[in-house]
């Protein structure tokens, strides 16, 4: 009786320690983000709580009822551009907190808590998706505002025309995925530059520059400041078709002495983990690549389907390896480079077994002079036309077959490719122009050149001439 008494009153003071423990919580702060098909609201705690959502109709509301929590502050946050049309909360009791979201139209929630991390203490997550009914008109999401907009450049003309792609030669498609967003800001630099904002600029004009190629289309994973989950990511790049995923960040170190640019491809024991990952989801591997590829799982037996799998994560794997390095050469021309090679690691993004994947790391933000550089337009525009050049220098020699790109290069209307070329004592660019045929604009934009002055023995990136620019 004793022990049974004993017991019983052990439980009673956990349970009053546990209320005790989240009635202490306090609502600090709440956060908001619109991303094309979802509104995300980030409520920021002193500790953690219990929480329940529920909606109700006529009109449209969101009621989420956080067990164990004051309001610290009050909830203040503009709801332009989302279906919110207005927030209010209520104590229910001295340690129940309710807020209730007028909607303008309904919603289908979704919610989770977040532990703490290195930037953010305990948070309730609140994703706000549009209804199917009211996907063709959503609120238009905000645009970020980088740290410093990119500036539009003048693309160079042609060296030659080409003719008209003919009917039914469909673009190349890059996906270009600029990393973090919303309530996870990547890394900072000492400035207070974000990488979030940096790598949305470089996505930006790296979409620019390839949509500037003649039979080239590029796509982004996030057009604005919000949050897109690691393999929301690539799914929207299956989604779209994409032929390459391009994943675009800006390094962080502790010692901040570190510097320069890398590219990453999937390493062999990430291929190796994905490829089991898949093979053991049903769901998955059926909507893999008989959703979106050329080949399907559906309904090949599990020893087929691995076999079939390996080989596409395997060529997958080749040409992210291939493509990474033609564009880590070209980084090497307009900044320096961490590493000399393309470095392989298990990161989420790239682990996608159809499509070629590759994350460039555009340099350190951690690094004063290099975050300086990563904000600057001119220094943006330079690193997405170094990866735009590698993009297209691995397509011409692997053009897709059905492309404009495999049509030019089989009807024998692809002049040779990029080469590299030393200067010689009297060379002037207008005479090395003239004599690999291409515009002494098109050499000075290849090169990153400001003036058309040259230094004897500087070696000099030949652009090449078979992709048209688009009028």
């Amino acid at each position: 009786m004793r022990f049974r008494a004993l017991v019983t009153v052990v439980g009673v003071l956990l349970a009053a320690m546990t209320v005790n423990a989240l009635a202490a919580s306090q609502v600090r702060s709440v956060r908001l983000w619109r991303a094309p098909d979802n509104t995300r609201l980030v409520f920021d705690l002193s500790g953690p709580v219990q929480h329940s959502v529920f909606t109700l109709s006529a009109p449209d509301r969101l009621v989420i009822d956080i067990n164990g929590a004051t309001l610290g502050a009050p909830l203040n946050v503009s709801t332009a551009n989302t279906p919110i049309t207005a927030m209010r909360s209520a104590q229910r009791t001295p340690s129940d907190l309710r807020v209730v979201i007028d909607l303008k139209q309904a919603v289908t929630p979704k919610s989770f808590v977040l532990a703490p991390n290195a930037q953010y203490g305990n948070r309730l997550v609140v994703d706000l998706f549009d209804n199917p009914s009211d996907a063709a008109s959503p609120p238009t999401p905000t645009p970020s505002v980088a740290t410093v907009p990119a500036v539009p450049v003048t693309a160079p003309k042609p060296a030659i025309n080409l003719p008209p792609a003919p009917a039914g030669k469909r673009d190349i498609i890059v996906v270009i995925d600029a990393g973090h967003g919303g309530e996870d800001p990547g890394a900072s630099g000492s400035r207070g530059q974000r990488e979030k904002d940096v790598v949305l600029a470089i996505a930006k004009e790296l979409q620019r520059q390839v949509n500037g190629i003649k039979g080239f289309r590029a796509e982004l994973t996030r057009t604005g400041d919000y949050f897109i989950p690691l393999r929301g990511r690539t799914e929207i790049a299956r989604k779209k078709g994409a032929d390459l995923f391009v994943s675009i960040h800006a390094d962080a170190a502790p010692s901040k002495a570190a510097f320069g640019a890398s590219v990453f491809a999937l390493s062999d024991r990430g291929a190796t983990s994905e490829t089991a990952r898949w093979l053991a989801d049903s769901e998955n591997r059926s909507d893999l690549i008989g959703g979106a590829g050329n080949v399907s799982l559906d309904d090949k037996d599990r020893m087929l389907a691995g076999v079939l799998l390996d080989l596409s994560m395997t060529a997958s794997l080749t040409s992210s390896l291939n493509v990474g390095q033609k564009v880590l050469s070209n980084i090497g021309r307009v900044t320096p480079l961490h590493k000399q090679r393309v470095e392989q690691a298990g990161f989420m993004v790239l682990k996608s077994p159809d499509i070629p994947s590759i994350l460039v790391e555009t340099g350190f933000i951690s690094n004063a002079n290099e975050a300086s550089k990563l904000a600057a337009a001119s220094h943006q525009q330079a690193l997405a036309r170094s990866i735009s050049s590698g993009v297209r220098q691995f397509f011409q020699q692997n053009p897709p077959p059905g492309t404009y790109i495999a049509w030019l290069r089989d009807a024998g209307k692809i002049a040779q490719g990029p080469r590299d070329h030393r200067v010689s004592p009297g060379e002037t660019l207008a005479m090395i122009a003239v004599r690999y045929q291409v515009s002494a604009g098109a050499l000075r934009s290849a090169n990153n050149l400001k003036t058309d002055e040259l230094k004897i023995g500087q070696t000099l990136n030949i652009p090449s001439t078979e992709l048209a620019v688009k009028e």
